[in-house]
């Protein structure tokens, strides 16, 4: 099924892979050029870690997972292979940003310093929670055909509505944390406010984050750039109690079934009606 409007999703979704590719690679050269490398040792190189997995994670894997369903390459691919691949980039993403909190964490108690404190500590460690909580929820309900149709319906528009608000929360928190370190680093040598080369580049590494986040809002905020709907599946309505990603094949034996009922319904009627027509032709001969 060919896709409206392809080539204006297909320059977006480049420009989308290139400024969050770019803002990894910023990333890196942030902490290899500016902030001395990487490293696990509990040291400032250890704490280096947590920005490069938290761009890397949480926002460019993240983003990708977002629009992952849009890409018409998929589409013809089954809805449950792109569950899996959406779940799967999802897990790695979270993986990654757990790595990145045990990296601080780690920091943080080797030099002494206070843990959660900060503004930015507090919105980072709510957006992972929920982060995983948004991804079990996903797996049990979404993933694996246990959870009743009622219940998916239900919840789909909260699962998406979430899933937009963490990539927006964790965006926000990336920038908070980027101005943050750069305070801290920066009061020892030149003041931040004199411009200099490192919050010249970071700044901009924060403009590519930003950037990243509205290409990845857009594209999947586009509704002639959504995953079509399968011949054989039924959109997830609540009202209707059949949820969109739910096999076609349940819902023809539900229709199956219901016509089914129907049949034998009228068959019955019909066989009723003829026991009161032989009776009350009985009673009239009688």
């Amino acid at each position: 099924m060919a896709m409206d409007g392809y080539r204006g999703f297909l320059g977006l979704l480049v420009a989308a892979l290139l400024v969050g590719f770019l803002s990894v690679i910023f990333t890196l050269i942030w902490v290899l050029h500016y902030r001395e490398g990487l490293g696990w040792d509990g040291r400032a190189l250890e704490f280096n870690w947590h920005p490069v997995l938290a761009v890397t994670g949480f926002v460019f894997i993240q983003g990708i997972a977002i629009i992952v369903y849009r890409l018409p390459w998929t589409w013809k691919c089954s809805k449950l292979l792109m569950k899996f691949i959406h779940a799967g980039l999802n897990t790695i993403a979270a993986i990654l940003a757990i790595i990145s909190l045990v990296a601080v964490f780690d920091y943080h108690n080797v030099s002494n310093i206070p843990n959660m404190y900060s503004l930015h500590s507090w919105v980072g460690m709510t957006a992972v929670i929920l982060y995983i909580l948004q991804l079990v929820l996903g797996f049990f309900v979404f993933l694996l055909p246990l959870a009743p149709l009622s219940l998916r319906a239900l919840l789909m528009p909260i699962h998406v509505y979430s899933g937009l608000f963490l990539f927006g929360t964790v965006i926000a928190t990336v920038l908070m944390g980027v101005t943050e370190k750069l305070f801290f680093v920066l009061k020892e040598t030149v003041p931040y406010s004199a411009f200099p080369p490192e919050g010249v580049f970071t700044n901009t590494l924060g403009l590519l984050i930003l950037l990243f986040g509205a290409l990845i809002f857009w594209i999947v905020t586009r509704p002639q750039w959504k995953r079509p709907q399968e011949p054989n599946s039924t959109l997830l309505q609540p009202n209707r109690g059949t949820p969109e990603g739910v096999e076609g094949s349940m819902a023809v034996n539900f229709g199956n079934m219901d016509k089914s009922d129907s049949e034998l319904n009228n068959e019955a009627a019909a066989r009723k009606r003829n026991i009161t027509l032989d009776e009350a032709g009985q009673r009239s001969t009688v």
